[in-house]
Formats: C-alpha cells, structure tokens, sequence
C-alpha cells in the first residue's frame, strides 16, 4: 500500500530506486514486525541478518570505508525502509553505521581494516559514545577526559545515553583532551569491549526498547594508535558523522509515518460505523489528506538534503530542516492513525502503538528539536551577516 512515487523523484538516481525495492522485499522476509522479550539477542540477530543480506556494507560506505565517503541517499532510503518494517531493525542499521562513521570518514587504514570489515559482515557490533550526563547537546561541556602517559591515553569519566551499550563490540568514545579550550580541546578514541577500566555502569530501559546504556570508564588505558584523527579534532570527527546521519534520523521518521498512513488507511476503509466506513466522513478525509501532505513535505527536505551532501555541499541548515520537519511531522501523522483507531490504538503491540513509541526518541536524539531551530536560525543569520559585511 506505501507510495513509492518519491522514487521517480530528481534527487535519487536508478541505483536508489533498485535498493528501496530490493531492501523493502529483503525486509518483508526477514525481519520480523514484532519483538520479544530479549532485545539484546533481537538486536545482534538483525545486525547478522543485515550484514549476511549485504545491507550493512552502505553503512560503512561501500568497500569496508576505503574511500572514506558514504552515499547519504542510500543510507536514508534504507533507514526509511527498515523503519517501516521494524523499528528495531533501522536501529540495528542505523547504529552500525553511526556507531563506525567516525572510522569510515577518518580512521587510518589499520583501523578501518580492523573494524569496518565485521561491521559490515555484521560479525561486530558498534556504538558511537558521545553524550554525558551533562553534556548531551552542548558536547563542549563534555567531563570525561584523557591524559597521556607515553603512547597511551588513559580516560575517567562517563558516557550516558549510549545506544548499543551493553552489547557493542567497540565504542568510538570522545574525551576532552585539553589541546585547546571549549570543543577544540576534545579527541576521540577507539575502546574495545573488555578493556580493563571499562564497564557497563547501568542498563537504561525506554518506551521504546533497545540496547541502552551509561558507561564508565576508571583509569581505562587505550593505545594511541586508536585515536580517531589528530589531537583535539575529536569534536570536527563527531559533527562529520552526525550531519551524514542526522539526515537519516529524519528517514527513520519517515519511514515510521509511512507506515503510520498505511495503517490508518486501511482502518478507514475497512472500519464500519453508522452504515458506512470511516473513510467516508469528512473528518477522516481531511485528516488522512493532512497526513500525506505532512509526509510529502518531510520527504522533500530529508531528499533535498541527503542530495546536497552527496554533491560534497554543506548541508548543516538543510539537514536541521529535515530533522526537525520530519520528526516533529511524524509524531502528529502518528498521533493522527492512532485516534483513527480508537481504543485500538492504545492496545500493547498494535503497529500504531508500537509507532507511537518509537517516534518520540526521534525528536531528541542526534540533536533535539530545540536544539534544530537554534541551528536553522543561526545559519540564516550567519548569512544575513556574511551578506552584510560584503557590502560594507
């Protein structure tokens, strides 16, 4: 029932078209629209699926990284399409690729042989450490630190809304360093699952359950040779990761309001009420138009965006533009299909129910929707100023 018009669209080329459609008839066969009870297991047997199936390999960016550049579009159309079959499952991929991102965008060739190989066979499961207990948008107030001693860094501190925490196989963790004050003083380092110093300090359980974790690190000792690029560039590698997934965050939105609209149609056509269907009161009408619409509108900025990075064009505004209407459209269209269902929609395990807690994390993380409307306003006055300085 989903539209695929979208596809014909100028911003995707004929490989994206035959990766939608070949990922959506992989996903219907393989991955499972309900959970069970053991979400870590659940978690690392998509993440075996998705790699066995090849999928993880454009999370990595093609040949295990070796070109270091990751097709923005193709990641979007797979978070978009995983995300309408399985929430957990665009989890598996997602932090497969975010989680390595930083390795696949600036690690050495040793550390992109080592790593991004099983990340993409799904024979490794990564994390991508970043956020604090007080330091989860303004990352310059990150405390978890490290000092050298000799070819070692050695860390203290914590990390706390870690995805994946608790089951990843390596963490890409950021410290402060100190080369410099604010975020140029940040590195960023390559922690393996079992190094002493290192451990799970809590398992955190949310509305929408997945791999969740605060970790702490206690004179936790890590070669040199697994820092991510130079001293105090730590900060430069994060936000080159995240403006290629923030794009794909609002992907995942879209894919769950798609699903969403899918749901609600077939409630309206198929739910009788005073002699006719609900689809045919007008109310239904002019919500399922206002559903679409939201959709459509959302899918232009996040394809907009995942184009503009792909021609090597900076997309910090248009990538903000894209999370904040998607996220923020696909909680109403959500919120819409279940009041379409009534009663319905608030049972444990409907598709809608399950919809409407797996959008709400979205509109937080990678940037909150706040924290996108700072963005977006700052790039405009930046031209605004950049405009008024040139004509000085």
């Amino acid at each position: 029932m989903s539209d695929w018009n979208y596809l014909d669209w100028p911003f995707l080329d004929d490989r994206h078209r035959d990766l939608a459609r070949s990922l959506d008839a992989w996903a219907g066969a393989h991955v499972p629209h309900a959970h069970g009870d053991d979400v870590d297991a659940e978690c690392r047997a998509l993440v075996r699926a998705l790699g066995a199936g090849g999928w993880l390999r454009h999370a990595v960016g093609g040949d295990h990284g070796a070109t270091g550049v990751i097709d923005t579009r193709a990641i979007c159309l797979i978070r978009e399409t995983l995300a309408r079959h399985s929430g957990l499952a665009d989890f598996a991929f997602a932090m497969q690729g975010l989680g390595s991102g930083a390795i696949s965008l600036q690690g050495t060739p040793q550390q992109k042989e080592r790593y991004l190989a099983p990340v993409a066979a799904g024979e490794a499961v990564a994390a991508f450490a970043l956020s604090e207990p007080e330091a989860g948008s303004d990352v310059a107030a990150m405390q978890c630190a490290a000092h050298l001693e000799g070819d070692v860094a050695v860390l203290n501190g914590e990390k706390t809304w870690i995805s994946n925490g608790g089951i990843a196989d390596f963490y890409v963790v950021f410290a402060r360093t100190g080369e410099a004050p604010g975020a140029r003083g940040i590195s960023a380092f390559i922690v393996d699952a079992g190094t002493p110093g290192f451990e799970i300090a809590e398992r955190i359980e949310v509305i929408a359950p997945h791999p969740l974790a605060r970790l702490r690190f206690t004179d936790c000792r890590v070669p040199l040779s697994q820092r991510i690029g130079g001293p105090g560039e730590g900060f430069k590698v994060a936000m080159r990761t995240l403006d290629v997934f923030r794009t794909s965050v609002a992907a995942a939105a879209l894919g769950f309001a798609r699903r969403a609209l899918d749901e609600a149609l077939h409630r309206a056509t198929t739910r009788r009420m005073f002699n006719q269907v609900l689809a045919d009161f007008q109310l239904t009408q002019a919500k399922l138009a206002q559903m679409a619409t939201t959709i459509d509108s959302a899918a232009l900025l996040v394809y907009r965006a995942a184009w503009q990075r792909d021609q090597g064009r900076g997309v910090t505004r248009e990538a903000a533009m894209a999370k904040l209407t998607a996220t923020e459209g696909a909680q109403q269209v959500i919120d819409a299909a279940v009041q379409l269902f009534g009663g319905l929609g608030v049972v444990s395990g409907q598709p809608v129910e399950m919809l409407y807690r797996d959008i709400r994390a979205l509109r937080i993380y990678e940037g909150a929707s706040e924290v996108q409307q700072l963005i977006i306003a700052r790039e405009l006055l930046k031209d605004v100023r950049s405009a008024d300085e040139a004509g000085r």
